[in-house]
């Protein structure tokens, strides 16, 4: 059997047995959809406020990515190691402990969003300034980051709780508000932008609701149909034991995230310098890419919940089995998608922006083909770190974001002091490079401790 139905119809992925190829594909195939229509709220947001509200909002919008991935991935990081104890307690067949490690994790999650959003909101301007973000869009970027700080929240509901759908092998579920709150987003970007006139603070403000509605989906769903991840009073109270584990594998996460975002800080820091047009042109490129990698994503989500399931039982061959085959379906993903990047940009940049795009094209194309080489090397951290962090390992992953910070940091100190586009986009293709080789070299030493660890537990046993 590859999957429980509870009594209430709710069905649960057992990723602890059958043949790891077709597992993945079954998990991974929701997932890419719904990170899909993830990206679709930012799209969306970025060809609307690009078509109705012009060149300088769009590169508003787009001077602020970073910033979002700064904080936001912040709290994705801790969110998805909350939710590593729930599944390997699942695939340890613990009912009580994967309620447990629910009830902790969403007092932890409510502890950090307030204290998140309180620092976000306070330190705003001090950031914008410090990235040197251009005067004729200073304002603009203010009004759309600030909006979407105040409604964070929103956005760690559902990925606190689609992380817990998840982490029981439930990744349909997610996908289907998912595609809800993306055609709410599409529509309300419409009426708030056009009809209302609001402009970037339109585009903020229907992406935070519409992360709400399919956060309280989410909820809802659980409450109604999985009562493996319904909880009592009692567990939420704060164990030791329980926020001890959820800790440390959700903060060396969450500084993984935040560490790669320092990364792209410093990007767009030098980005800015190079004007409005340049910025978003960049926007676009980066737009493009993070919607065709989000394959590589999904393969990451899959990997940690098949990993931390099979780790709760102990199977480390399996481990290595759905590693391998993650690996190659991925880069056989890369060349592909690569190929046809190439092949159709000028109808993909068409999508975002009207009037003369010679210039913009010209500054996009730069990107994809310097960044679409390293896709391979992209997939490759997502798999690697995901495997290790679901395996318990934090410290290792996170210092995989050490050597994408550096990276990034010395390209970006060169393209800033040359004032050179291409080179702020070999920041990006740098760092994706070393960073897939570190972890593949420390994914290799990760697993060989844990064969070791547990031939050194069966020879006690033995003597015992």
């Amino acid at each position: 059997m590859l999957s429980r139905r509870n009594k209430t119809g709710a069905m649960e992925l057992d990723m602890t047995q059958g043949q790891p190829l077709s597992l993945i594909t079954k998990f991974i195939i929701p997932i890419i959809l719904g990170n899909i229509f993830q990206q679709f709220y930012s799209v969306v947001d970025t060809v609307i406020v690009g078509q109705f509200v012009g060149v300088k909002a769009l590169a508003a919008v787009g001077a602020t990515g970073t910033i979002s991935f700064l904080i936001l991935g912040f709290m994705q990081g801790l969110t998805t190691g909350f939710t590593v104890l729930t599944s390997q307690r699942f695939g340890a067949g613990d009912r009580e402990g994967v309620k447990k490690s629910v009830g902790n994790g969403y007092v932890l999650a409510l502890i950090i969003t307030v204290l998140m959003t309180a620092v976000s909101v306070v330190g705003m301007h001090g950031l914008l300034g410090m990235m040197r973000t251009p005067e004729d869009i200073y304002g603009m970027s203010y009004t759309y980051i600030i909006i979407i700080c105040w409604g964070m929240g929103f956005n760690i509901l559902y990925n606190l709780l689609s992380s817990m759908l998840r982490s029981v092998g439930n990744s349909r579920v997610p996908l289907y508000f998912l595609i809800l709150a993306a055609l709410l987003n599409v529509v309300m970007d419409l009426v708030l932008i056009i009809v209302f006139h609001m402009g970037v603070a339109g585009a903020a403000v229907a992406t935070i609701f519409s992360q709400g509605v399919s956060g309280l989906l989410c909820l809802l769903y659980i409450i109604k149909k999985v009562p493996l991840l319904c909880i009592e009073k009692r567990h939420f109270r704060l164990e030791k034991w329980c926020v001890k584990n959820q800790l440390s594998i959700g903060i060396p996460m969450a500084l993984q995230f935040s560490i790669t975002a320092v990364g792209t800080i410093m990007v767009q820091t030098a980005l800015n310098m190079l004007g409005s047009t340049v910025v978003a042109s960049y926007t676009v490129a980066c737009k493009v890419e993070q919607f065709v990698t989000q394959v590589h994503a999904a393969m990451g989500m899959t990997m940690a919940t098949y990993s931390a399931q099979n780790r709760g039982i102990g199977n480390l061959t399996r481990i290595r089995q759905g590693a391998k085959v993650a690996f190659w379906m991925s880069t056989v993903y890369s060349v592909v998608v690569y190929v046809l990047l190439e092949a159709t940009l000028p109808w993909v940049v068409r999508i975002f922006l009207t009037g003369d795009l010679t210039e913009v094209l010209s500054y996009v194309r730069i990107y994809i083909t310097i960044c679409g080489i390293f896709f391979t090397t992209l997939g490759m951290i997502y798999i690697y770190r995901n495997v290790m962090q679901g395996c318990g390992f934090g410290f290792l992953p996170m210092m995989g974001g050490v050597v994408e910070l550096l990276s990034r940091a010395v390209m970006a100190l060169v393209a800033a002091r040359l004032l050179s586009y291409a080179g702020v986009c070999w920041a990006n293709a740098s760092a994706w490079c070393l960073a897939g080789i570190f972890l593949w070299i420390a994914y290799k030493f990760v697993m060989k401790r844990m064969v070791q660890n547990q031939e050194r537990e069966l020879e006690e046993g033995a003597l015992e």
